[in-house]
């Protein structure tokens, strides 16, 4: 049996990256991770993930939930320095 590990690791993201993506989009870490393998192999994927996890941070912070913003801005800044080119515009 895959383990959620092997998932994440082919997925080409961390751990905290799939966490927000399951977090936006309201799926289990598995399906999170097997949609950001696909989106990481799709035209606007890197860039339609970032708008995703800058999504999950403005709501942690409109909540008021200052831990959990800070821990998705800190996924953020580690996928941006990672996928380059999730910075241009989609």
């Amino acid at each position: 049996m895959i383990a959620l590990e092997d998932i994440i690791g082919l997925s080409g993201l961390t751990e905290d990256e799939i966490l927000a993506l399951a977090e936006h989009e309201h799926l289990p870490e598995v399906a999170a991770a097997a949609m950001g393998a696909y989106l990481m192999h799709s035209r606007d994927g890197p860039q339609k993930i970032r708008v995703m996890i800058e999504d999950d941070i403005r709501a942690a912070l409109a909540r008021g939930d200052w831990s959990h913003a800070k821990e998705l801005f800190m996924a953020l800044r580690h996928f941006l320095k990672e996928h380059r080119d999730a910075l241009q515009d989609a």
